[in-house]
């Protein structure tokens, strides 16, 4: 427990400094929306391509962390329509409960990945964020076009969202560069590497200045039930599912750690544009990563 306590303080404590800096407007008010964008578009998928592009992962990994993966997003999109079927929420209410039980932030589970479980363990979680990314869009949207009263969505630009996702693009190439085992000429290494050892921190510091706590004010019944299901809930059915399939070992650790995490912050723009309750949004994904700080810690001890 200590060392695993030890490796997430600092994913924990950078998000808190970008809290703070954004509070404080330091270094300008510009800056943390500029930084975000940066992160997203050049500094995650230069270390997805790095870190994958040397991963020597069994091609049998790449089918399990899939099924894994599919298996627990079912799973827990049965729960919430249950739980919907028990509240029965407003259609944009439940759109932000939904989310916020299903979807994860990639940033944390990366760095924290990384930081628990080396090198091996980041190219499975970056996997397995691949998987995720697409499918969870895919099904967001479908839950928004049947509850959210939204009949404008197009899938095109849906499939074109997706196809474009950096994340999902430095992924695909990672892998590609891991299948041929190409390698990395050592100027091609000198760019990337810097680029793959800035984009951890500055993503943690990015999903901090992103928090909304005033949005915790009158904290609800569907803050309640999403967090509960997406922080305690999720990881316990992970495990459960994993044990299942017969699975073990980082493949496990991967899928409960990504179960663990707090929902995504691209969350609240979804809820924004189609519809969902955005303000119950904005106070989900705060909330679930401030609570994150003892639920990720206490579920991996019970779990791993």
């Amino acid at each position: 427990m200590p060392v695993m306590v030890q490796a997430l303080v600092p994913v924990f404590v950078l998000i808190m400094l970008g809290h703070l800096f954004r509070r404080w407007g330091f270094p300008g008010g510009d800056f943390w929306p500029q930084a975000e964008r940066f992160t997203y578009y050049v500094l995650f998928p230069a270390m997805l391509v790095f870190k994958l592009g040397q991963a020597r992962l069994p091609p049998s990994a790449y089918g399990d962390i899939a099924l894994l993966i599919f298996s627990m997003l079912l799973a827990m999109t049965l729960v919430l329509v249950v739980a919907q079927l028990i509240w029965r929420w407003s259609g944009p209410v439940f759109s932000s409960v939904y989310q916020g039980a299903i979807r994860f932030n990639s940033y944390v589970g990366l760095a924290a990945g990384g930081m628990l479980l080396g090198d091996d363990g980041l190219s499975l979680t970056a996997i397995a964020v691949a998987v995720m990314v697409p499918t969870l869009n895919l099904l967001c949207i479908l839950m928004f076009t049947l509850v959210a009263d939204q009949d404008k969505v197009r899938f095109g630009q849906v499939f074109k969202a997706i196809v474009t996702n950096p994340l999902i693009v430095g992924s695909v190439i990672g892998v590609v560069w891991s299948y041929f085992q190409i390698g990395f000429h050592p100027l091609l290494a000198g760019i990337l590497q810097p680029l793959s050892n800035l984009a951890l921190p500055m993503g943690l510091m990015t999903v901090g200045a992103g928090l909304q706590l005033t949005a915790l004010r009158g904290a609800s019944m569907p803050f309640l039930v999403s967090s509960v299901l997406k922080l305690l809930a999720f990881p316990l059915m992970a495990a459960g599912l994993a044990w299942m399939l017969g699975m073990e070992g980082l493949m496990v650790q991967v899928a409960v750690l990504l179960a663990t995490l707090p929902t995504a912050t691209s969350a609240y723009i979804l809820a924004r544009q189609l519809g969902g309750d955005a303000p119950l949004m904005a106070g989900i994904i705060s909330g679930q990563t401030l609570l994150a700080m003892a639920s990720i810690p206490l579920m991996l001890s019970i779990l791993w």
